[in-house]
């Protein structure tokens, strides 16, 4: 099947400590743990962890090599949107930063105009907009 729009998307990015990452994306957000996995020692293994929803064109996969951590480097750019289509919940945000995030403010005027903005444990911004999205 060649890549188009029906092509499953993984967003792959260490983290620093995946517990917290879960705590995060799966207490905070809601996505559900779809695997998981730990390092066995050998080399090229490491801890992962899957996050999505059931479903979902893509998922989450966070990654973590104790033996050879890497070190995120996440920008203020570095953005997972999510179109909410609606006015976002006021319990998400306060959720997601009780569950480890820390909301901010984005350097982009638009993310403050249409949305909310929470930085995960490792720094990487998602966005809640409550704008839809359609590509047509």
């Amino acid at each position: 099947m060649p890549a188009d729009g029906r092509s499953h998307v993984r967003i792959a990015r260490p983290s620093r400590d995946l517990a917290a990452a879960e705590r995060f994306w799966q207490g905070g957000l809601g996505l559900s743990v779809l695997y998981r996995a730990e390092s066995d020692g050998r080399p090229g293994t490491h801890d992962l962890l899957m996050l999505g929803w059931p479903g979902a064109s893509w998922h989450l996969e966070l990654v973590h090599d104790p033996k050879h951590p890497v070190e995120p480097r996440p920008t203020e750019e570095d953005l997972l949107v999510v179109y909410l289509d609606e006015p976002v919940p006021g319990e998400l945000p306060a959720r997601l930063v009780g569950h480890g995030g820390r909301r901010v403010a984005s350097p982009n005027p638009y993310w403050n105009e249409w949305g909310v903005t929470v930085e995960d444990p490792d720094g990487y911004r998602l966005v809640l907009c409550r704008r839809g999205w359609s590509a047509s």
